[in-house]
């Protein structure tokens, strides 16, 4: 008699819960998710996807589904706030393919979202279901929902975001922080900046207490942008708080002209602050374990969130095949072994490029401006320690 699949239940239906439950799936588990939304809804647009998590996506996705509603850059491009000096241009495209098997992509967040949610069945993902208690009892984990239902796993995985119910039941209330941050973010249609002949690269203009970041998503319908501005106090995390293209032109006055038309382009804007949290020491507890935005939510800075949730999956993925039903739990510390150190460096450098973005003009700018040109830390041999990883490979302890 063979034996029984192990039964995992995923708390989350965004990215990374949906990448996760994929990769679960195509390692043979027996995978439900439930999540509290009453459907498949991505907040926010632009998104961007590195060779390290494009890689994954293509074992648990068709390739080209996945093409389909991307956009490949050519390259990542940093310039000067006011003349657009370039500081620092490293390839994308063709060459990173090349360099590490997968391409770098742009994606409109909900068109990656509907990617996931087509290849999973649809009865396999419960809506409606908000967790209000969890337990772990004779080797199973039991999740109660605020609509009455109850389940049964062998496992419980949380993908339930920055505010994660999964994770206050293991560790308790946490509050995220607020980084001194708010951020702009607004789509634009192509053809109203056709002027400025933009190229399909992934630009970051770089100025005193602020940046502004642009890219092509959509398969190249819209350019969508973010403005980052510092600022002393925020109470809200809210993605959908509406914004006033004015007090954002304000604030990116003097500016280059490039950056100042994109904004005048834009229809309407939406405002949201930038809270991350502190690393934490453990993921883990007996049979549940978190992954993405639950245990390492991080600044945007280094374009990684969704990149390591995806990450995350694939790993999990990885370390339940190697030791099976019957290591179950050792399987969840060997996932958090491999994956914590490397989250939490991604962390720390998204924090520190919030500094390092916003310099203001003197001899702190300038010695940074003269490193970037004489290092190139985008470049294809700086960044394969990002980007040649391949969470989806363990070898057994």
């Amino acid at each position: 008699m063979s034996k029984r699949p192990l039964s995992i239940a995923i708390i989350g239906a965004g990215l990374g819960g949906m990448a996760a439950a994929l990769s679960l799936r195509h390692a043979g588990f027996e995978v439900e998710v439930y999540e509290q939304a009453a459907r498949f809804g991505e907040i926010g647009a632009g998104i961007q996807i590195g060779p390290n998590a494009s890689q994954l996506l293509q074992r648990i996705v068709p390739p080209g589904r996945l093409a389909r509603d991307a956009v490949r850059p050519v390259a990542v491009h940093q310039r000067r706030w006011d003349d657009g000096r370039t500081l620092q241009r490293a390839p994308l495209g063709e060459e990173i393919e090349a360099a590490y098997g997968a391409p770098y992509y742009h994606f409109h967040r909900a068109d990656l979202l509907a990617v996931l949610a087509s290849e999973w069945p649809g009865e396999r993902v419960h809506f409606r279901h908000r967790l209000a208690a969890l337990d772990q009892v004779e080797g199973r984990v039991r999740a109660r929902f605020e609509n009455g239902a109850e389940i049964e796993a062998d496992l419980l995985i949380g993908a339930d975001g920055i505010h994660s119910a999964v994770r206050g039941a293991l560790f308790g209330p946490e509050a995220p922080r607020f980084t001194g941050c708010i951020a702009y973010r607004g789509l634009v249609p192509v053809e109203r900046l056709a002027r400025l002949g933009l190229e399909i690269v992934s630009a970051n203009w770089m100025g005193p207490g602020r940046h502004f970041v642009h890219y092509f998503v959509a398969g190249g319908r819209f350019v969508n942008f973010v403005g980052v501005i510092e600022r002393d106090g925020w109470a809200r995390e809210s993605w959908t708080d509406r914004g006033e293209k004015a007090d954002l032109l304000q604030a990116f006055a003097g500016w280059h002209e490039q950056v100042r038309h994109i904004i005048e382009a834009v229809d309407e804007t939406f405002i949201w602050a930038l809270f991350d949290r502190l690393p934490l020491p453990r993921w883990t507890q007996g049979r549940v374990t978190l992954l993405g935005d639950a245990c390492h939510a991080m600044l945007p800075f280094m374009a990684q969130g969704a990149a390591q949730a995806i990450e995350d999956g694939a790993c999990l993925a990885a370390c339940l095949s190697t030791l099976g039903l019957e290591r179950a739990e050792e399987a969840l510390l060997l996932y958090e072994k491999l994956r914590l150190p490397r989250a939490t460096r991604l962390q720390e450098l998204s924090r520190l490029n919030k500094t390092r973005f916003h310099l203001p003009d003197g001899a702190e700018q300038q010695a940074r401006d003269a490193e970037m040109a004489l290092r190139g830390d985008r470049s294809i041999a700086a960044t394969a320690w990002l980007y040649a990883h391949d969470a989806g490979v363990v070898e057994a302890p």
